[in-house]
């Protein structure tokens, strides 16, 4: 009997047969030819080489891999439409960011439903989110809900409305803000206890280390235990970060964390351009409980991503993940970009390096992708394909146009180095489809890019009133603040 149509998203079981399949066979990731895989009830029930006979419904994924849906160890949902385009000639994103979090619910509601879609799109089925405010998450969450995204949603403590002001006012305006901060902790763990289900897993998001006390960071650490899901934090992503926390707590921001008892729990740590590798890599290496999180498109295209040490925790056998960040909510182009970066980093850094460096091959980009983001958050049956795990997937085409051969590859994970969002074909949460044969299920995609494009243009318009745009015209060299893209502190935050 064939249950339901997997063109509607409502099919309870169905085949899918690829060319290729990235999978797990005895405990060890490999590649399938000529892979079947059959699902039922949101499960992977088998895996076979060879069309698996049943009647059911079928996914035709033929010149394409099948990949388990990629997982994202950071987002800021919101704030990829709100920035993109305009914050890569040196503007920092910041007021974009204030200016958003005060639109009203129904604006919010556009924003995340533009970027949940592209997210979507290009195979990202698991999202690590640290929304820009309580506002904007719970907007995150109801989107996810609908579509039956898989999240590990917070709001960043503080929000981001609140960061300009601590950055640029200095540690006196820090430590006024903990008793708000501890409000809006206490406010996230209400929210976080009443919206939990098996799909929807709330993780508490402290902003980082500089822009918590002592107090709030604890208080995170206590609704981290609670909910029993990890914590995501930005971590030494600045010299100034760095220097913060040391003029204030005696010690860098790894170490301030491993004092507090941060890596009693599982952490997604972000970022860490201002690594110290002889301080900081220990204590990260010394926690198996940690999960780096790298970020290919961090402050925008060509932004800060050279900085993030991606060769060199891959060397040292720290638990990588990929994270979209924000700017782009192309998965695809930043597990690219991961690889591509990280050997150029390997290639004209530092001679001789501050830490040994593993060269990134795209077997690496994947497994960031997809295993080591299920292990970081503890799942082991997300990010794989083997009999038992949830049915969460994706197929990227490998043998078309500018992506292939027109043959199907002999080393398929290389091609995804030529490919980007727009390559993934299909795309299934839970067994639910999503996307199918590259057209979005779960949404008019047209409605709602008219939508979103709608409140962006509003802040187009809002940011010109501002002057904010007179910074660097369109056809004029970039004009880049000074310190940047290390630098948080000066009129620029004003």
């Amino acid at each position: 009997m064939i249950s339901g149509d997997v063109t509607r998203g409502d099919a309870q079981e169905f085949v899918i047969d690829a060319d290729w399949a990235f999978v797990i066979d005895d405990g060890r990731p490999g590649l399938l030819r000529d892979a079947s895989i059959y699902v039922r009830d949101g499960v992977i029930e088998e895996v076979a080489k060879s069309s698996i006979r049943a009647s059911v419904p079928r996914i035709d994924a033929r010149g394409q891999i099948l990949l388990p849906g990629f997982i994202s160890g950071h987002s800021h949902v919101t704030g990829g439409t709100t920035t993109r385009g305009i914050v890569e000639n040196g503007r920092l994103f910041m007021r974009p960011f204030e200016i958003v979090a005060g639109y009203s619910d129904d604006d919010i509601d556009a924003l995340t439903e533009l970027n949940v879609a592209e997210l979507l799109r290009s195979g990202s089925t698991t999202h690590v989110e640290m929304s820009i405010s309580q506002r904007h998450l719970e907007s995150y969450v109801r989107t996810a809900r609908r579509w039956g995204v898989r999240a590990y949603p917070g709001a960043a403590l503080p929000g981001f409305d609140q960061l300009g002001r601590i950055w640029h006012h200095g540690d006196d305006t820090l430590l006024a803000s903990e008793s708000a901060t501890l409000e809006a902790v206490e406010q996230f763990r209400r929210y976080a206890l009443a919206i939990r289900s098996d799909l929807i897993r709330p993780m508490v998001a402290p902003h980082g280390p500089d822009t918590n006390t002592r107090g709030t960071l604890l208080a995170c650490l206590a609704v981290a235990r609670e909910l029993g899901t990890g914590i995501q934090i930005h971590l030494s992503r600045l010299n100034e970060e760095v220097a913060t926390v040391m003029r204030l707590w005696g010690c860098r921001p790894v170490e301030f964390l491993d004092q507090l008892g941060y890596f009693e729990e599982r952490v997604f740590g972000v970022h860490l351009s201002s690594i110290d590798y002889g301080a900081d890599l220990p204590l990260l290496t010394k926690h198996d409980t940690f999960t780096y999180v790298h970020c290919p498109s961090g402050g925008g295209a060509g932004g800060t991503n050279g900085a993030q040490p991606y060769p060199e925790l891959l060397a040292a056998g720290v638990n990588v993940s990929i994270g979209i960040d924000t700017h782009s909510n192309d998965y695809l182009e930043n597990l690219k970009l991961a690889v591509l970066n990280g050997r150029a980093r390997c290639f004209l850094g530092d001679e001789p390096p501050l830490a040994p460096r593993r060269l990134p091959s795209a077997w690496d980009a994947v497994l960031a992708a997809t295993v080591n983001g299920a292990e970081g958050l503890g799942r082991h049956d997300l990010g794989r394909i083997e009999p038992g795990a949830r049915a969460d997937l994706c197929t990227v085409d490998v043998t078309g146009l500018l992506i292939g051969t027109g043959a199907t590859p002999p080393e398929p994970l290389n091609n995804l180095l030529y490919a980007n969002g727009l390559s993934v074909r299909n795309v299934i949460t839970d067994g639910r489809a999503q996307v199918i044969d590259g057209r979005l299920l779960v949404a008019d995609e047209a409605e709602i890019r008219q939508r979103g494009g709608a409140v962006v243009a509003r802040l187009w318009d809002d940011l010109r009133a501002e002057g904010w745009f007179d910074t660097a015209a369109p056809d004029e060299p970039p004009q880049y603040p000074s310190g940047w893209p290390y630098s948080t502190t000066g009129a620029e935050w004003s």
